[in-house]
């Protein structure tokens, strides 16, 4: 329940006195909304690890990997491991899971010799793409289909909510 007159009746957290009954209850519409796109957001994404049966930060892993390589950067264990904020052990154990998966392959890095190159498998990429890719080209006909004015009201919306979130390292 996502209410401020049940979770918080007595407005100690959240003040609501200056809206309109009408008003609050657009207000508990879009965080519903906000908490109906999570939801589905969070099944989309448990889909595509069972379906790839991989792990969240495999899948995170892969995404950087792929979109690195995309922008033509060479993929290293330590950016990877830099990307995801995990130890060089826990980044070798990844690759270890990716590599007996089929989905990544490590190449001698073009310009050290003392490092290697990760590139994502051609069937994973495929299949990143038949699923990821399918699920983002309909995300980005929602927003296509905004008028300009819209568009800038939800990328508004959406910072000033990305702004209320507080640092990973600070107490709530």
């Amino acid at each position: 329940m996502l209410d401020p007159r049940v979770i918080d009746p007595d407005e100690e957290l959240v003040q609501r006195a200056h809206l309109t009954d009408d008003e609050l209850a657009q207000v508990v519409r879009v965080l519903e909304a906000l908490q109906t796109w999570r939801n589905a957001e969070r099944a989309m994404s448990e889909a595509s690890r069972r379906y790839m049966k991989l792990g969240e930060t495999d899948m995170r892993a892969l995404r950087y990997i792929i979109a690195s390589q995309r922008h033509g950067a060479v993929v290293t264990p330590s950016s990877i491991a830099a990307h995801l904020g995990i130890s060089t052990a826990s980044t070798t154990k990844l690759l270890d899971r990716l590599a007996a998966g089929d989905h990544i392959r490590r190449l001698p890095h073009p310009h050290d010799r003392r490092s290697l190159a990760i590139e994502v498998t051609e069937e994973t990429r495929a299949s990143a793409r038949a699923s990821v890719g399918r699920t983002h080209a309909r995300r980005f006909d929602v927003a296509a289909a905004l008028a300009p004015d819209e568009r800038e009201v939800v990328i508004r919306f959406l910072e000033a909510l990305a702004a209320t979130a507080p640092a990973p390292d600070a107490p709530e």
